[in-house]
């Protein structure tokens, strides 16, 4: 991905696409290359569908959830992806990348939830000082 700034479902979106791209070629791979694909495509579609609904989430705390459970989805293509990798069954030249956004997508996710985690507790606390 380039430096320009790109909203947190934007980028999971790109993710999701280049993660569908990878997994029709796994599709068509013998053995348990099938079984990877569809585990990576549940995981890797997964992480945009739920960053998405977390913009739209009905609070901030299903906001919270939302991401939180959207990083979770990225752990888990990360490892698909590596153990992908690590057995052979996609060859380093058609993974581009995308080990790599997978971990930063990681860390972003992992910062988003860590920042609005601290600022819900923050406008709790507030609040509660408010009341007082």
């Amino acid at each position: 991905m380039s430096d320009k700034l790109i909203p947190i479902p934007d980028r999971c979106y790109e993710f999701a696409k280049r993660i569908t791209a990878l997994c029709d070629w796994l599709f068509e791979r013998p053995g348990t290359s099938l079984r990877m694909a569809d585990q990576l495509f549940r995981a890797g579609t997964a992480v945009g569908a739920l960053a998405e609904e977390a913009v739209g989430g009905e609070s901030k705390l299903d906001f919270i959830h939302k991401y939180a459970i959207s990083r979770k989805e990225a752990r888990e293509s990360r490892y698909w992806l590596r153990l992908a990798r690590d057995t052979g069954k996609i060859p380093p030249d058609r993974m581009k990348d995308l080990l790599d956004e997978a971990e930063q997508l990681v860390s972003i996710l992992t910062a988003t939830v860590k920042t609005a985690r601290k600022n819900y507790e923050q406008e709790k606390a507030n609040r509660r000082r408010k009341r007082d």
